[in-house]
């Protein structure tokens, strides 16, 4: 009977956390070199038809019905959706049973993410109390967790793995409050009946949850609709990401115990089929082992619920391509076109800066040694109040969903945006390197 080396076919059984981490820090990795090329693109002699082609119109027409839309707003509107549905994933998936699923071990996170919004918030509005840059105040209220916990995972061999836990939880608790706010003061006119229409899209998603649909396509067709929908109605449409991840069924098919009914007698059918005298080393010659093989796949995803593998299909996409295009799209900054030194003293730009890299710092501390000063929470293990200040100032990394809600926000004022995009890219950049220095100089190295 031959034998076959099992080690190289798999590898070590990774928890969703530590998938999650992986994915979310080479997503980090690949931000920051498309951020990077971004802006070398820009500043190029090629920087004009950089920027215009992202201004480039585009048609979808179906039924003598079209939907037109710049190449910018295709990505920011569009492939976008599929972040906040991953986004709408996540926060889910901690609620249900992660790090915000206990209401003792979501307070800190909870409290930080809360007080990291509104003194950002606050910072920003004492610098421009009026007029058309009043409307960026959301700017500095979120933090970018690929960006965040990509420069943390750096120093993995000297901090404590709860502290990038927390982390973990703050941003996906600060990634709540942001949805909220562009769902809530970034909207426009409303459109009654789009948004009724978005309504019964929404309830009927709620009766495919209910009466226990598990195939993805009847899901992806009524989120498309309700994208579309949420698009006429003024809302911003990417929030139908969120709420149709809050429809898919977070129950498998199976249970485990199911599972391992099923795997046990399918082994024992293998294990008949391939020491049987009439065994085949090609699968097209065996049928039989190949219908074996069909159903242990079949088992294997009724085992996960419709969450788990929606979570794994979008995952790579959203990580490794939506983000970097919509970077692309987005991060692009000609300073040969702007005068830095009045765009560093602008209002827009010192009110990014002070918000995400002092007002995150103040508000997260703040908040949480007040939780755990009123004896509601308390600091991740092994953890001192040295290094959780390290965490707040890596809180102040706001790059993919800064970018986006001052899209929302300076939509029709060019020379506003760009200020805030300069804002962003300064604080991102000093937030992560006092927040790594910090961390470094403050957390002793661990033995083996």
């Amino acid at each position: 009977m031959r034998r076959y080396p099992l080690e190289p076919l798999f590898e070590k059984i990774l928890s969703p956390f530590e998938r999650f981490l992986r994915q979310t820090t080479a997503g980090g990795v690949v931000l920051m070199v498309a951020t990077v090329l971004t802006l070398v693109l820009a500043n190029s002699p090629w920087g004009a038809f950089f920027r215009q082609f992202w201004d480039q119109p585009f048609r979808l027409e179906f039924g003598g019905r079209f939907l037109e839309m710049p190449l910018r707003h295709w990505i920011n509107d569009g492939l976008m959706t599929f972040f906040f549905l991953l986004v709408g994933l996540e926060l889910k998936r901690e609620v249900m049973v992660g790090e915000l699923s206990s209401p003792k071990d979501a307070i800190l996170p909870v409290a930080g993410a809360l007080g990291g919004m509104i003194v950002p918030g606050v910072i920003y509005v004492l610098l421009n109390p009026s007029g058309p840059a009043a409307a960026g105040w959301g700017i500095p209220m979120a933090t970018d967790i690929a960006f965040a916990v990509g420069i943390l995972v750096l120093l993995s061999w000297r901090i404590p793995r709860s502290l990038i836990v927390f982390l973990t939880a703050l941003a996906i608790a600060d990634d709540i409050g942001a949805v909220l706010v562009i769902a809530f003061f970034y909207t426009t006119s409303l459109d009654g009946l789009a948004l009724g229409a978005a309504a019964v899209l929404l309830a009927l998603l709620i009766l495919l949850n209910r009466g226990g649909v598990r195939r993805s396509l009847p899901y992806g067709i009524l989120g498309v609709l309700l994208w579309v929908a949420l698009l006429r109605s003024g809302i911003h449409a990417t929030i139908a990401g969120v709420l149709l991840a809050f429809t898919i069924p977070a129950r498998p098919v199976f249970s485990p115990g199911q599972f391992d009914f099923c795997l046990t007698k399918l082994q024992g059918a293998l294990h008949a089929e391939a020491t049987g005298p009439e065994m085949q080393d090609h699968p097209l010659s065996d049928p039989r082992m190949s219908v074996i093989a069909q159903n242990v796949e079949s088992v294997a995803k009724a085992v996960q619920s419709p969450q788990q593998l929606m979570e794994h299909a979008i995952g790579n996409g959203v990580t490794f391509f939506i983000i970097p295009l919509f970077a692309f799209a987005n991060a692009g900054v000609d300073f040969a076109e702007i005068r830095v030194g009045e765009v560093l003293a602008h209002p827009v730009t010192l009110g990014v800066v002070l918000g995400l890299v002092l007002g995150k710092f103040l508000g997260i501390s703040g908040a949480a040694w007040l939780a755990a000063w009123t004896g509601i929470a308390q600091l991740p293990s092994g953890v001192g109040w040295r290094q959780f200040c390290g965490i707040a100032w890596l809180g102040g990394i706001g790059f993919t969903m800064s970018l986006f809600i001052s899209e929302l926000a300076f939509h029709e004022n060019p020379l506003l945006r760009e200020e805030a995009k300069v804002g962003i890219l300064l604080s991102s950049a000093l937030a992560a390197a006092i927040g790594l220095v910090w961390l470094f100089l403050s957390s002793p190295r661990r033995r083996s």
